[in-house]
């Protein structure tokens, strides 16, 4: 399967079962980026981290998140950002995925959390096969709401590659 029919089918996927989805939307590096609601736990304020050596920087902490060690995802590495230093609006946005079979919590630093809206499937557009900044694969679909492009991660393919990386280094 090509690329483009790969990108084609995780965003028909991803809105197959409604016209409209309910998302949590928050910054990173001055875009907007949206999970969808039903898998976000908690917004916590900053907690204090642990360093975990030898592990990748996308993840290279964990949070004590009521009473379970968690990792700490900065989505900003994982899309070629440069790391910031956390500002009085930066959040952790603990969700909850299946990651190869297994529910998983894992914490989303983020610059600001936003709000929780709804976005339409008529606004999404998959990414564009050329002139994207990031890995296509890394990004479900674009939403276009008032001038803006608001970015649906696709957080399975993000965790799945850097989990390999990861795994294929030990």
């Amino acid at each position: 399967m090509s690329a483009t029919a790969a990108t084609a089918e995780r965003f028909d996927k991803h809105w197959s079962y409604a016209e409209e989805v309910e998302v949590l939307t928050f910054d990173l590096n001055g875009e907007t980026f949206a999970l969808e609601a039903v898998i976000v736990q908690e917004i916590l304020d900053l907690l204090p981290e642990t360093a975990v050596p030898g592990s990748q920087p996308f993840v290279a902490s964990v949070i004590n998140f009521r009473g379970k060690v968690i990792p700490l995802a900065d989505l900003r590495l994982a899309f070629g950002m440069e790391a910031a230093e956390a500002t009085i609006d930066s959040r952790i946005i603990v969700i909850e995925i299946d990651l190869q079979g297994e529910q998983t919590l894992v914490g989303l630093r983020t610059d600001k959390v936003n709000e929780v809206t709804t976005l339409a499937k008529t606004a999404s557009e998959a990414p564009p096969s050329v002139g994207m900044r990031w890995r296509a694969d890394y990004i479900n679909c674009l939403v276009k709401r008032g001038g803006q492009f608001i970015i649906l991660p696709n957080l399975q393919a993000i965790f799945s590659s850097r989990h390999n990386a990861a795994g294929a280094g030990n």
